[in-house]
């Protein structure tokens, strides 16, 4: 029922041109050089320290490696960092 599901919102994401984030609750992520990045669509901060953040997705996590990490702006489904970004990293599982 779960395949059939996902094989449903992709077929209507293509027929209405809608964007795939939007339909298929994935991450959003904007980066400006390895300054910032911006994610929206997250289900929560799971761990964060200077040069470490761990964001909880709907299918399992992302991590973001680093140094001088500073949130700048954070809501519920968005998060501003800013800091040297070295790596960007999904980790697949079971999310919410």
């Amino acid at each position: 029922m779960k395949k059939m599901r996902q094989q449903m919102k992709n077929w209507m994401t293509k027929q209405m041109q809608l964007p795939a984030d939007v339909m298929m609750d994935l991450p959003r992520i904007t980066m400006i050089g390895q300054l910032h990045i911006y994610i929206e669509n997250h289900r929560g901060v799971l761990r964060f320290s200077n040069q470490e953040l761990r964001l909880l997705l709907k299918q399992g996590q992302l991590l973001i490696k680093g140094d001088n990490f500073v949130i700048k702006t954070i809501l519920p489904e968005e998060l501003l960092l800013e800091g040297r970004i070295d790596q960007v990293l999904f980790i697949e599982g079971k999310g919410t």
